[in-house]
């Protein structure tokens, strides 16, 4: 791969060749990107989904839209600091191209920003929900009417692919979806490959998938706009990773390992000295003493120590893609940037203490299992709605639930089972933890 062809400002339907050099200074290309994003709708809805703690009480837990922010910032750090050096090493990028510095921060920032705008709501579980509904649940009267790719999509319900088919997806009247730059779609893609065939091996991008059968025509566009180099076998579609893709997965993980933890402290979960005693074995290389013995409130020092342990982990994210550019390049590299962290078993021991203390907690796994409840009973109604039993015929209740969900009420002229079926699953991750809350009520009969 080659960075000439990785930085691409093409976007969907383009006729003519964007060039770095041509941009106008004050309004580039890649910070389009980042606009679009956050004034869109999908980005908006993140306000109200789980990161920490569903439905939580409190005004301090993080939210997804929160998280999404602090992972863009670290992502342009990130980004900034390892373009500074890739223009060093390829000087005709700024030299004949006009890159600079801040359009590799600019790309990894808007695809950071964007990287959970596919996940449903409760977390994790929330995208188990859907996915068991067609495993194990009423969806599964489908599965002979779906070919095994199509079938995959739905039972491996993935927020990744969900997120790829948000940003780029076609509808009456929107070409493109967001219109991003392919730069920033290639950044955004953590596992560029379908569904099956599903083959976990070494290699960090094969752990999920990327894209859903309705967009892989537009990620193949993609892929070969970007260079990516192709390791699909027999008609199937995988790719090595953008190598930007890498730095947006680490500002993922630096914050989701730091604040995450910080989240658990301040909600009383993990003890606060246990929790101090463990960030500062993280930064215990770079933290000032004297500076930290001087803060006599705890939240100051938890505050001071998240600053030194994000910055620690993104001065080593970057040593670390840097060193291995190389490799990134020619796709031999498969970890990802913290697993070769000399802080690995500091990271380990404090993500360790945040799935016992936080992600199973009582409050975590009663409300998960709520929203699983609930998140089963709306893909039940929508399902019933667009396509009954053969035996039936459209129910009053059924036609008043599309008129209540304009999204779905037109796919009744959509003559593709899997389309109607993805469609419900796309709506449905679409809705925020209160939404799914109160649709829930409604359509239960349950409050007005």
């Amino acid at each position: 791969m080659n960075w000439e062809q990785l930085l691409s400002l093409k976007r969907f339907g383009d006729t003519n060749k964007r060039l770095r050099k041509e941009q106008n200074e004050t309004r580039l290309g890649f910070e389009v990107d980042y606009d679009r994003i956050i004034f869109s709708s999908a980005f908006r809805s993140l306000q109200d989904k789980t990161q920490v703690i569903p439905l939580s009480k409190t005004d301090f837990v993080h939210t997804r839209l929160t998280h999404s922010l602090e992972v863009s910032v670290v992502g342009r750090s990130l980004g900034r600091l390892a373009g500074q050096k890739i223009l060093e090493k390829h000087p005709q990028l700024e030299k004949t191209h006009a890159y600079k510095m801040n359009d590799f921060g600019a790309i990894v920032a808007a695809a950071a920003l964007a990287h959970d705008i596919g996940n449903p709501p409760f977390g994790h579980s929330g995208e188990k929900a859907i996915g068991e509904y067609f495993s194990h649940g009423h969806g599964k009267r489908f599965k002979d009417e779906l070919s095994p790719k199509e079938y995959q999509d739905l039972i491996k319900f993935e927020g990744n692919a969900n997120g790829f088919k948000i940003l780029t997806q076609n509808k009456p009247g929107i070409s493109g979806g967001l219109r991003l730059s392919y730069a920033t779609l290639g950044a955004f893609i953590k596992y560029p490959k379908e569904s099956l065939p599903h083959k976990p091996s070494q290699n960090i991008a094969d752990k999920k998938f990327g894209f859903f059968q309705t967009e892989k025509e537009i990620f193949e566009e993609v892929a070969g706009e970007l260079g990516l180099i192709k390791t699909g076998k027999d008609g199937d579609i995988s790719y090595y990773r953008h190598p930007l893709a890498f730095l947006v997965e680490a500002a993922d993980d630096i914050c989701y390992t730091i604040i995450d933890f910080e989240d658990g402290i301040n909600l009383g979960l993990i003890d606060e000295d246990y929790a101090l005693e463990y960030l500062i074995k993280l930064v215990k290389d770079n933290i000032n003493t004297g500076k930290y013995n001087s803060l006599t409130n705890t939240a100051d020092r938890l505050s001071y120590l998240r600053a030194l342990a994000i910055n620690t982990l993104i001065t080593e994210a970057v040593e670390t893609f840097l060193k291995n550019e190389d490799a990134i390049l020619s796709g031999s590299f498969h970890q990802g940037l913290l697993d070769k962290s000399k802080y690995e078993a500091q990271i380990d021991d404090i993500i360790k203490i945040s799935i016992e203390k936080i992600y199973q907690s009582e409050e975590v796994i009663s409300k998960e299992i709520a929203g699983y409840k609930m998140l089963s009973h709306l893909l039940d109604t929508y399902t019933e709605a667009l396509l009954p039993l053969k035996a039936e015929e459209y129910s009053n209740f059924n036609k008043l639930v599309l008129k209540s969900v304009p999204n779905l009420a037109y796919l009744q002229e959509e003559n593709s089972v899997y389309r109607r079926l993805l469609e419900i699953c796309s709506h449905t991750a679409s809705l925020t933890d209160g939404f799914t809350v109160a649709s829930f009520e409604k359509y239960k009969g349950i409050k007005l």
